[in-house]
């Protein structure tokens, strides 16, 4: 895993399979995603080599219920005084209640489907607890307030983060951004649905865009945006 700083506050956290998000501020960390099952260690040691520690960490904001993105949410909650929070839809997918919608591929490149139906299987994810649930309009206690953003159409519960402050967006999977490409994300359950979203966010004036897939954009990000959310209108 590879450890990248965007700014003072915000650090890519770079698996082999997608990204986590690290946010500092004083006397307080947030991760945002966990990457795949067995990665709580490996964050765990990110965050010792920049100077902090676990008990550092306040809270982990999942941005879907995915295996790539809540896969070590058991494990990380484990460590202690750490809350970890996610929308209400994927909560129980989250807590091991029931099972992650299979991908709808009506409207998508055909490419999509070849992915899905030929990448390699990822861990499952443990059960973890959900210490707050979320809602479209909560604000999180971090960066001077992240605003959650419903973006259904990855998932149900799909949410993004706007922190207005910085404007930095955690797009989760509503985006992604491989070889420095901006696009709607893959492998939806609804692209209709997650195209609309990608539209609401292209909305945004955003700086710095942070993708759970492919490098983020840092620096007048709100044109990749709204560039990808051109594209699908074509």
């Amino acid at each position: 895993m590879r450890t990248r700083k965007l700014s003072p506050q915000l650090y890519q956290l770079d698996f082999e399979i997608g990204n986590a998000y690290l946010w500092r501020d004083t006397g307080s960390l947030t991760l945002i995603d966990t990457g795949t099952a067995g990665s709580g260690e490996l964050i765990a040691r990110s965050i010792e080599h920049l100077g902090w520690s676990t008990g550092d960490l306040d809270r982990v904001v999942l941005t879907h219920a995915h295996e790539d993105h809540a896969g070590a949410a058991a494990e990380i909650g484990a460590w202690g005084g750490v809350t970890v929070i996610a929308h209400r839809l994927d909560v129980p997918v989250v807590r091991g209640e029931s099972v992650a919608a299979r991908p709808a591929f009506q409207g998508a490149p055909e490419w999509e489907r070849t992915l899905f139906e030929t990448k390699p299987p990822l861990p499952p994810a443990p059960p973890a607890q959900v210490n707050q649930v979320l809602d479209e309009g909560d604000v999180l206690d971090f960066g001077g307030g992240a605003h959650v953003i419903s973006v259904p159409g990855h998932t149900d519960g799909s949410i993004a983060l706007y922190v207005p402050k910085t404007g930095v967006l955690f797009t989760g999977d509503a985006l992604a951004n491989p070889d420095g490409q901006t696009m709607v994300g893959v492998f939806n359950t609804d692209r209709d649905r997650a195209i609309a979203s990608l539209h609401r966010l292209a909305d945004l004036d955003v700086d710095t865009a942070c993708f759970g897939h492919g490098d983020p954009v840092v620096g007048s990000a709100s044109a990749a945006l709204r560039g990808a959310a051109a594209s699908c209108d074509g």
